[in-house]
């Protein structure tokens, strides 16, 4: 429980500020507000040495409630744990810091109902705009919030009767990508693993895309594993197994990080590494370094990051923006996980074949 002390210093105000550095009320106020640009230089040094060294703190709230601008930008995502939505989240920070704006950070664990009380919230603090990267059932919330004119951007994920901007990876270039990759290199099982599908419009534009780039291969089979967090290890050790045992030259696919990471345990506790290609969507830090290298679909996350940032912010600034939704494409990192495998199963067979006059 926090303790206020009684003699605990008083806030600063707009006026402290503006007496400490010589200039009017007004000033202070450009200076924090949209003006800053109709001050001098010379001024805007003193207010700016003014608020440091009172240690000043603008009240949005107090501001947002006088029909002035909060400056806060909100964002709500899925799980916030993930290297991808991390580095998105930075890029939006970074964009919107240079303009003068705060990011306002909501997870929600893929809980549905988290979702719409973290979206109430931020329309209590008046929030200039939303960036989404959540699941797409909103329902009545993004109605109301629609209602208030609170401009809004998605990111990777489509909602169903609602006509917002979409930045995103074009799901169906880098499926294509890394399935063509896989087929090159020489492997005839493709096992693709994903989370479940329900109300992510980025895993089933994914899902789909698989499924219609396998309908044109004719060296390469699939299938496709939703992979739940209840007996996840189970049925991956299950469904690895299988594909070992039954299919010749296979290889694996993951549909980010999160489920790569799951997967290469399991491979590794049923000493599978080696035996099959692995490729995965998602560049990590440790992507070059896990079982001699994972060749990965990578996505441009800091390009998503500012292009949601900047549609956000011409839909703030422009009378009539052009809100436009845009795919980036997918670039492949090829290394020893699917250099492997498969090619190296077929010199092996082509040895033994030799070996035995056939």
């Amino acid at each position: 429980m926090a303790y206020i002390s009684a003699y605990a210093p008083k806030r600063a105000t707009i006026l402290q500020v503006a007496k400490d550095a010589g200039v009017s009320k007004t000033s202070v106020s450009r200076y924090l507000g949209e003006g800053r640009r109709l001050l001098s230089e010379p001024m805007q040094k003193r207010i700016a040495q003014s608020i440091e060294r009172l240690n000043f703190k603008p009240d949005r709230i107090a501001s947002s409630l006088r029909g002035r601008r909060t400056r806060l930008i909100g964002m709500v995502v899925t799980d916030i744990t993930t290297p991808y939505t991390v580095q998105i989240m930075r890029s939006i920070e970074n964009a919107f810091y240079q303009r003068g704006y705060t990011l306002v950070v909501c997870n929600t664990d893929s809980d549905p109902e988290l979702e719409a009380n973290h979206l109430q919230v931020l329309q209590s603090y008046n929030v200039e705009g939303i960036i989404l990267h959540t699941s797409s059932g909103l329902g009545d919330t993004l109605g109301s919030l629609q209602r208030d004119h609170a401009p809004m951007v998605l990111i990777d994920r489509t909602i169903e009767g609602a006509e917002l901007p979409c930045i995103s990876l074009d799901n169906a270039q880098a499926m294509a990508l890394g399935i063509e990759h896989v087929r090159q290199q020489g492997f005839h099982h493709l096992l693709y693993i994903t989370q479940p599908l329900g109300g992510f419009s980025s895993r089933e534009a994914r899902a789909r895309a698989f499924d219609d780039q396998l309908q044109h291969q004719h060296t390469l089979s699939g299938e496709q594993l939703e992979l739940s967090d209840e007996n996840a290890e189970a049925t991956l050790i299950e469904a690895l197994t299988r594909l070992l045992e039954q299919h010749h030259a296979p290889c694996v696919m993951c549909s980010n990080a999160k489920v790569a990471l799951k997967t290469l345990r399991v491979l590794d506790k049923i000493e599978g590494i080696g035996k099959t290609g692995f490729i995965t969507f998602d560049e990590e830090a440790w992507s070059p370094l896990v079982a001699g290298g994972i060749t990965t679909i990578a996505q441009p996350a800091d390009q998503i990051g500012e292009r949601a940032a900047t549609t956000l912010y011409r839909q703030l600034h422009e009378a009539s923006p052009a809100a436009q939704s845009y795919s980036f494409p997918a670039t492949l990192h090829i290394r020893r996980s699917t250099q492997t495998g498969a090619g190296e199963h077929t010199v092996t067979r082509q040895r033994a074949s030799v070996a035995q006059g056939k």
